[in-house]
């Protein structure tokens, strides 16, 4: 695979030889295109890497989507979290950061040389609260939770690995189907865009599979914690042609951030 993008467009000077000159030295400044997720890593992925010694975007509440950095060193384009990982792997940029969740979900063909200590978060499955139950004497973390839904009410107390298809609505159809499969589960899986949390509170889905952070959406909307599916962080992911064209630039800038995850 060949890797290629081009860098952000600057104005030509006025000289037909000022512009070229200016192209070229564009082109060479510009050798490494970063792909960021807009949204809460935003902030965190730009004051990382900010630590570590790169120059970042000054103008970064700007609504252009590709930014130059403030040295004109690297372009930054500012994308939805899942996209990250396809830019990436389709070489529209070098490196990116986003969640394991997503990598794991999307499943890119991408390197993945450091996890970063930031975003951290837990993908688990979850239901309401007055429908979930754990087995007495046992620990919360091992338990055989139990969940009554509304397909298999009239077993009051089914537990999780023998629940008659349950719905389960979720923004991770992948990884949900696995983690149902796994377990022998036959889980009718719901896919939404967002505020997933509204299934079981609209008998559209009897679980949910989501992003949990503190829970404190989960408590709100009624519905508790019932199984871990991933532990999640920030992860750097690198395109496979890139790190081999450009080692040199990519193993500098990995070198610098793996000072701060030590």
């Amino acid at each position: 695979m060949t890797t290629s993008f081009a860098a952000p467009v600057r104005n030509p000077a006025s000289d037909p030889e000022k512009s070229q000159s200016s192209s070229k030295q564009a082109a060479t400044e510009q050798s490494l295109l970063f792909a960021l997720p807009k949204g809460r890593l935003a902030q965190d992925s730009l004051s990382f890497l900010e630590k570590a010694g790169l120059s970042i975007p000054t103008d970064t509440a700007s609504r252009k989507l590709v930014l130059p950095a403030a040295d004109g060193s690297i372009g930054f384009v500012m994308a939805k979290p899942r996209d990250v990982p396809t830019y990436v792997e389709h070489g529209a940029a070098d490196l990116g950061i986003c969640g394991l969740d997503v990598v794991r979900e999307t499943d890119r063909a991408v390197y993945e040389p450091l996890l970063l200590p930031f975003g951290h978060c837990r993908l688990s499955v979850a239901g309401p609260a007055d429908r979930t139950t754990v087995q007495s004497g046992e620990n919360v973390d091992s338990a055989d939770l139990s969940v009554r839904t509304s397909l298999s009410s009239h077993l009051p107390e089914t537990p999780l690995r023998y629940m008659s298809q349950p719905r389960v609505a979720t923004e991770f159809p992948r990884l949900t189907r696995r983690f149902f499969a796994d377990r022998g589960v036959n889980a009718e899986i719901i896919t939404l865009g967002g505020s997933v949390e509204l299934g079981p509170i609209l008998g559209l889905s009897d679980l949910i599979v989501d992003v949990v952070q503190t829970g404190a959406t989960l408590r709100m909307n009624g519905l508790v914690e019932i199984r871990t599916i991933l532990e999640s962080q920030a992860v750097l992911v690198v395109n496979r042609t890139s790190y081999q064209l450009k080692s040199s630039e990519i193993n500098r800038i990995i070198e610098r951030m793996r000072i701060l995850t030590d």
